[in-house]
């Protein structure tokens, strides 16, 4: 999604041995052909392919009439940016990341709700496929006990989708981490247990916002997991975002603060702290984290950090318990739903709004930094009942 690639083609060298008789229609193919070369460039490959980052611009040529390849290429991004199908196109990208839950436990709950025109679904088959979706027993209840009621002209399959996006917790479209202060950096802690992919969350959100012009500080205080460091030093180099990083084992809660302070030298516009995901005890784990948003705190007076919870689509009803330990100690203010292309229970989603009332942020839909969508209650809604 972030790369594109350009084929630079060599101009036709000619048809071989031209004949005496044929002497002026050389010269005038000769013509043709240097200035081709020139417009090309001497040396240039046949069919060379050229990878080029977005945001990169290739310098090396001019068209003709002086137009550079920078100008040509900068119009088409801006005719990208400016691309009014641009929710048209999230949509889309849903439907494909969801697709093995809408062949999974959605496939199964449509069968047994049927269209407008069946006799009438079986209420308990309903509930009992919306729970191993994992939405959950008590949520299961409260849809197919509201759906009943509704008597939806379009049929029972209508009034399930209306109760399943009423779960969904409103939100105002699109959503940005809020600046610390005026002129300050916004302010991202991203919390979790390890192997639900944080800090390949990390390294996707900075690649988000500086595609977006931003500048981005990564603080790396998860000093407790081997190789924690490295791996974020690997993504900021691949992002292009700065890191503020200090040995194995150091005092997470002094990384943040020298990550804050680097930001507010620098003028940068995000500052995204990885912090660690298991320490010795449950209590020692909270009781950092609740640490580095004091020192956060102290360091901008009058923040409003935002802490992110990266959930693994796939643990399910387990995830929603991890996702409840870390909002009571921590107070969450959105989620990160991780790997929701490879799970048949895309009803995690309704769960973790419903349950807990804090929003899901973004939603993890393949490996790649162009995967992780910004979430759309209804995009994701439509592209689980396309």
């Amino acid at each position: 999604m972030f790369w594109r690639r350009r084929t630079i083609e060599e101009p036709d060298p000619g048809t071989g041995a031209v004949e005496a008789e044929e002497a002026e229609e050389a010269e005038a193919a000769k013509a043709v052909e240097a200035e081709e070369s020139d417009a090309t460039g001497p040396g240039e490959p046949a069919d060379a392919e050229v990878a080029l980052p977005a945001g990169t611009i290739d310098a090396s040529g001019f068209g003709e009439g002086g137009v550079s390849d920078v100008e040509l290429e900068a119009e088409a991004l801006a005719a990208v940016s400016e691309a009014p199908e641009a929710e048209t196109d999230l949509e889309a990208e849903l439907e494909i990341g969801l697709q093995r839950s809408r062949s999974g436990f959605m496939a199964r709950l449509r069968g047994f709700l049927g269209g407008p025109g069946a006799q009438g679904p079986d209420w308990e088959d309903v509930e009992e496929t919306l729970i191993a979706g994992d939405v959950g027993g008590a949520l299961a209840m409260e849809v197919v006990e509201r759906a009943r009621l509704r008597h939806e002209p379009d049929g029972p399959e209508w009034a399930v989708r209306a109760e399943l996006a009423a779960l969904l917790v409103p939100r105002d479209a699109p959503w940005a981490p809020r600046p610390a202060t005026a002129g300050g950096p916004a302010v991202i802690l991203v919390v979790g247990v390890n192997g639900t992919g944080k800090t390949t969350t990390i390294g996707k959100l900075a690649t988000r916002y500086r595609h977006d012009g931003h500048r981005v500080v990564l603080a790396a205080a998860d000093t407790f997991r081997a190789a924690a460091i490295e791996q974020l030093t690997i993504w900021a180099q691949r992002a292009d975002a700065e890191i503020v990083a200090h040995a194995a084992g150091a005092d997470p809660g002094a990384v943040v603060y020298d990550a804050l302070d680097a930001a507010v030298a620098r003028g940068a516009d995000v500052v995204i702290a990885d912090t660690a995901g298991r320490l010795h005890t449950k209590t020692n784990l909270m009781d950092e984290l609740a640490k580095i948003r004091r020192i956060v705190d102290k360091r901008l007076p009058g923040a409003q950090p935002e802490t992110l919870f990266v959930l693994d689509a796939t643990t399910g009803q387990n995830g929603l318990a991890q996702a409840s330990a870390f909002h009571e100690a921590v107070g969450l203010t959105g989620i990160v739903l991780t790997k929701l292309d490879s799970t048949a229970k895309g009803g995690i989603v309704f769960a973790i709004e419903g349950a807990l009332k804090v929003p899901v942020r973004f939603v993890g839909v393949g490996e790649q930094p162009g995967d992780l969508l910004p979430f759309d209650p209804d995009a994701f809604v439509a592209a689980l009942f396309a």
